[in-house]
């Protein structure tokens, strides 16, 4: 049972770790796209506009187009994801609401 516990926490801290990994891209996104905001749904007026970004594919970046999502909670506002240049590469922080 303890060894079947430690081998469970050790899983835990390696998911955890890996979710926290970030690749660094040599070469620059391009500019983003210029994308015309649609009105939000009808029946959903305080949902979000995400915007559009590029994402890397392991060789190129892909237009991933932006849409709306509904807030986790009454006056939530969302941070857009952005690329971030580092001394080690492009790296991408990705969006959160606050």
């Amino acid at each position: 049972m303890k060894k079947l516990l430690i081998a469970g926490v050790c899983g835990l801290f390696l998911t955890a770790g890996m979710a926290q990994a970030q690749i660094a891209i040599r070469i620059g996104p391009p500019p983003p796209v210029r994308e015309r905001i649609p009105p939000p749904p009808p029946e959903h007026r305080d949902w979000a506009w995400h915007n559009g970004y590029h994402r890397w594919d392991g060789q190129r970046y892909v237009w991933v187009p932006g849409v709306y999502e509904a807030p986790p909670h009454p006056h939530a506002r969302w941070v857009p994801g952005h690329w971030r240049n580092t001394p080690r590469g492009y790296v991408w922080i990705e969006g959160h609401w606050r």
